[in-house]
């Protein structure tokens, strides 16, 4: 069974940057999309940042040219590199393990079936 695990989350203060990992025990198929969601207070949980089993990159409009994800097979970790960032960026940070292998889908929690238990990052103004 696959566990995920988030680090790297913390207080910064705005225009700062924080880079999120999230490793992986057990087998993590490499066909498999990886992801990042976050879910502020009182909000719905909201996609962040995907890459897909094939290399694309998936992004919100909020955070584009600021989030940068990437994927090491090998290590079976995906990071999440933010800079220039926002008090809206406030939230708690999960990444996430594609439902099946070489989908297409990468927008939608239903997309997803394997949760870590996520990380707090906290931007000051």
């Amino acid at each position: 069974q696959v566990q995920l695990v988030e680090s790297g989350g913390g207080l910064v203060q705005t225009g700062g940057s924080l880079r999120l990992s999230c490793a992986a025990s057990g087998h993590v198929f490499v066909n498999y999309n990886r992801g990042w969601f976050r879910q502020a207070p009182g909000k719905e949980r909201e996609f962040v940042a995907a890459v897909r089993w094939t290399g694309r990159t998936d992004y919100a409009d909020s955070v584009k040219g600021r989030f940068t994800i990437s994927r090491d097979n090998a290590k079976k970790t995906v990071d999440l590199q933010m800079n220039s960032l926002k008090p809206e960026d406030t939230a708690v940070y999960y990444c996430a393990v594609g439902r099946g292998a070489f989908s297409g889908d990468t927008f939608d929690k239903k997309d997803y079936d394997t949760w870590g238990q996520g990380t707090q990052v906290t931007v000051s103004s």
